[in-house]
């Protein structure tokens, strides 16, 4: 039995520490993301300077940051056959997760995300999804879903159709098998372009959300996080919403909790915060443990994260917590 399998883009990161005004100057907007071509992406890289790269994709490093609390994971995503690809598939598997996709011999190259990372910690992100967006239902390992007991899914990956379809096609699979659904709506702009879907997903197929406060107030088209909390409510079994330094709020059919956010240091880069915070969030679940404990468990990830570059956690999680 695997704990939990994702499924996301497998992307590597180039993250670089840029001036405040560097992303704007560029075409970008501060603190989110953009999907551009591969000439785009780059023409960026060829600006930026020295850089830090490391594997990462939004689901994959969740799964990573579950396998660094003591949980086993696996991952379902595609690279092509190329150095970039090389790294990612190394660093997973170092990192403890299980990742069997072949390396794809045709079509893009791997998908690569560039995180420029400003003064204030915030992260604006230029995307080129590559290989990771030619994802196909044939990838899906059904089996590896139906011996796991969470299955775990981006809202990244319904910008490409084949995509859309591989991550419909392990839904059903996890259904058809009692494996719990959870999902992450990713970004704002990601759910702009796809409200409709996602709510029906919510609404049918999710057993856990994750959101921020900006894409929960998005899905929803209300006024503030308040509202929104009250629209999602009895959608899905449990909605975990995080609100950066405010921390975060747990709601099921009987109870909404409020959680507070771990102690920090100096925050350095924010990105993988919230993909920590599933990390965190979802191991308690797999203990078994009430909602205001899964909370700070995704909160203590979440603090980790965001004291270094990166996505992924630096120091192990399961000491981090004995500690």
């Amino acid at each position: 039995m695997t704990d939990v399998v994702g499924v996301g883009n497998a992307l590597l990161d180039i993250v670089v520490h840029t001036t405040q005004e560097f992303p704007a100057a560029h075409g970008f907007v501060h603190g989110t993301a953009t999907m551009v071509d591969e000439k785009t992406s780059d023409d960026l890289y060829a600006r930026v300077g020295a850089a830090t790269e490391v594997s990462g994709g939004s689901a994959a490093n969740t799964v990573v940051g579950l396998a660094s609390f003591g949980a086993s994971a696996g991952y379902i995503g595609r690279v092509a056959d190329d150095q970039l690809g090389e790294v990612f598939v190394h660093d997973l598997r170092a990192s403890g997760v299980r990742f069997d996709v072949a390396p794809a011999d045709d079509g893009a190259s791997s998908g690569r995300c560039i995180v420029m990372v400003t003064p204030d910690a915030q992260r604006t992100m230029c995307t080129y999804l590559g290989a990771s967006a030619e994802l196909a239902p044939v990838d899906i390992d059904e089996q590896m879903i139906t011996e796991s007991r969470i299955l775990y899914l981006e809202g990244y990956l319904w910008d490409e159709p084949p995509a859309k379809e591989a991550m419909r096609r392990a839904i059903s699979v996890a259904q058809d098998h009692g494996v719990r659904v959870a999902f992450t709506l990713s970004d704002p702009f990601c759910v702009e372009r796809h409200r409709s879907e996602f709510l029906v997903l919510v609404e049918e197929s999710v057993d856990v959300l994750f959101a921020n406060e900006h894409e929960i107030i998005a899905l929803y088209e209300v006024a503030d996080f308040e509202q929104a909390v009250a629209a999602v409510r009895g959608h899905c079994d449990t909605a975990a919403l995080t609100r950066s330094a405010l921390g975060s709020v747990v709601l099921d059919d009987s109870e909404i909790v409020t959680v507070a956010p771990a102690h920090v240091g100096e925050v350095v880069d924010t990105t993988g915060a919230g993909d920590q915070y599933a990390a965190g969030f979802l191991y308690g679940l797999l203990r078994g443990a009430d909602a205001s404990e899964c909370g700070r468990l995704g909160s203590i990830a979440a603090a980790e994260v965001i004291t270094h570059l990166g996505a992924r956690p630096a120091l192990s999680l399961a000491e981090l917590v004995r500690r």
